[in-house]
């Protein structure tokens, strides 16, 4: 076995089929999408190259600019939500009752579909019918918003479903990543007369930064590119008072029929999160990584 693995030839017919299917789904639609942006097209006729001026026509539009900014609130809102989503999992990486039960309800969003999630929220928002209008309503609220409606609350009422659907996936990793701290630890801080909030702040959340880090990248670059609850809701209205950057290269795409503009919102938007990708890292970096054993 030590003879093949040293071999660099089987290594790479190993590793081909792997680089040839990245390479296929991934790295040439890139450079497809680019190239499309550089173009005049309608999905179905022949092309016209128009160099950049989708590009330079993209950085005048302020719609999109608009669309950026809502991705931009989304973003900012998934990230402060990482430090809620921490907390709980540091309650249930705890010895206490019911944690279990507690950990399989908040996975529960993650088995729904968008469609789904959307379908459930569309009825606790609706106006006259909802459950939480429902509940406004008797405990003494006359009129209550209609949320999805009102352009000055639509996108806030948006973020609500947005982050309970991922609020599990959070939980789960922080929660493994507390788990995998030697209980060793926590058990030599109570002994030094650690309290239970100067073992999560000194030794829980130290320990877990690395995957604190990812989180908030996936966090960011997730929301930045959010697409499918917020179609299924609202589609972007009313008056893209709830349009984000990637419904707005849908709209542009798929029913103006404008694949060239769309092309290059798509790629503009990939330029946008690989730069928040790196700021992100950049910010968060650290010399020194703590370890344990």
């Amino acid at each position: 076995m030590d003879k093949v693995m040293s071999n660099k030839k089987i290594i790479a017919l190993y590793v081909l089929p792997s680089l040839l299917l990245i390479l296929a789904i991934v790295y040439i639609p890139i450079v497809l999408t680019g190239y499309y942006g550089l173009n005049e097209w309608n999905g179905i006729g022949s092309m016209k190259f128009i160099g950049f001026d989708n590009y330079s026509a993209l950085i005048k539009d302020h719609l999109f600019w608009s669309s950026a900014g809502h991705s931009l609130l989304l973003a900012v809102f998934s990230a402060l939500s990482l430090i809620v989503y921490l907390v709980i999992a540091m309650v249930l990486s705890a010895k206490l009752k019911g944690a279990n039960l507690f950990r399989k309800i908040y996975l529960i969003p993650m088995l729904l579909s968008s469609v789904a999630i959307a379908q459930l929220w569309l009825k606790i928002l609706h106006p006259t019918n909802g459950i939480l209008n429902s509940i406004l309503e008797s405990l003494g609220v006359d009129n209550p918003p209609a949320w999805l409606a009102e352009p000055n609350l639509v996108l806030f009422a948006l973020f609500i479903p947005i982050l309970w659907q991922y609020a599990g996936f959070y939980i789960l990793i922080y929660y493994a990543a507390l788990k995998n701290i030697p209980t060793s630890l926590e058990e030599a801080a109570k002994i030094d007369g650690a309290t239970s909030l100067q073992i999560a702040y000194k030794i829980k959340l130290p320990l877990a930064m690395e995957v604190i880090k990812v989180t908030i990248v996936l966090a960011v670059v997730g929301s930045l590119k959010y697409f499918d609850l917020i179609y299924v809701m609202t589609d972007g209205g009313p008056n893209g008072s709830s349009e984000v950057m990637a419904s707005y290269m849908y709209h542009q795409a798929f029913k103006s029929y404008d694949f060239g503009y769309g092309s290059a919102i798509g790629f503009f938007l990939l330029i946008i999160c690989l730069v928040a990708t790196w700021v992100i890292r950049k910010l968060t970096a650290s010399k020194d990584t703590i370890q344990y054993s």
